[in-house]
């Protein structure tokens, strides 16, 4: 750009030279709304990456789900797929419940136990192998449940929730993330989705609705998510594109000959036929 090629402070006329050439190519790259810096996390927060953004992120939807569960102090929560714990960890430090995580993967399973020593919670969560179709806990053990973007991998989806409503009490609440497809995507794009996430075709909402009232549920709250899924997924997108050097570094050639067909069907299928909702459903008292 001009005040570029001399190495000086541009002048008035320069400037606004530069916002008419290059304004709409702006409006691409850092949104139309406004001509500044949005928020996308809150000031003063550290964050100086995208990955750093995705963290704060996923924080505070883990607050988020934590406001809308509610759990009562004391009682005994089943975290159904905890991942890498920090979910459980907070639950427990946030609302004085004491919970129990499963999960089918061993490596989280170890970054669960990492995390959990030294923990403020740490005497109130306990950490185990489990698989959510098969539930080893007895009938009506628990107060209460909640599986975070878990039940999309189940292979079994009503199996599933019938193990969550059989091990909760009655009157006690499950609240669940699931993703549900809208329209009709293509094979390569539905492909794509189910491969890079390890999980079975999606399906319509109304076939989750319909799948939690024949598991004996009642629905008591549904809330669209829909906007930060899709937003995700072109984070993935980008950050892919942008790391492909450190992905090969890292995980090898074949990573990038696995996932490099998958990416651009995956974010097409995201941001045109990915439903995200959170749901909280309960079971009937008698």
């Amino acid at each position: 750009m001009a005040a570029e090629a001399h190495g000086t402070a541009p002048t008035p006329d320069e400037v606004g030279a530069m916002y008419d050439q290059y304004g709409d190519l702006l409006a691409h790259l850092l949104g139309s709304s406004a001509v500044h810096i949005g928020m996308f996390v809150p000031h003063g927060t550290p964050a100086a990456s995208l990955v750093d953004m995705a963290d704060v992120a996923q924080d505070r939807q883990t607050e988020f789900l934590i406001d809308t569960f509610d759990p009562v102090p004391g009682s005994r929560v089943l975290d159904i797929g905890c991942g890498t714990g920090a979910p459980a960890l907070r639950l427990a430090e946030r609302t004085g419940c004491r919970v129990t995580g499963i999960t089918v993967s061993r490596s989280q399973l170890d970054r669960c136990q990492e995390r959990r020593t030294g923990h403020p919670a740490a005497d109130r969560v306990e950490f185990a192998y489990g698989n959510a179709m098969a539930l080893e806990h007895a009938d009506a053990s628990f107060d209460a449940a909640w599986s975070i973007d878990c039940v999309p991998h189940l292979s079994d989806r009503p199996l599933g929730l019938r193990e969550a409503q059989r091990v909760l009490k009655p009157g006690g609440r499950f609240l669940l993330t699931e993703f549900t497809v809208r329209g009709t995507p293509s094979e390569a794009e539905m492909s794509a989705y189910t491969t890079l996430w390890a999980c079975p075709p999606l399906r319509p909402f109304a076939a989750l609705i319909g799948e939690v009232e024949e598991a004996g549920f009642q629905v008591e709250l549904v809330r669209d998510m829909t906007t930060n899924a899709v937003l995700c997924g072109e984070l993935m997108g980008v950050l892919y594109q942008d790391r492909r050097e450190e992905i090969e570094q890292r995980f090898g050639k074949e990573a990038l000959t696995h996932t490099d067909p998958l990416i651009g069907p995956f974010r097409s299928f995201t941001r045109r036929h990915t439903d995200y909702h959170v749901l909280v459903l309960r079971k009937p008292a008698d």
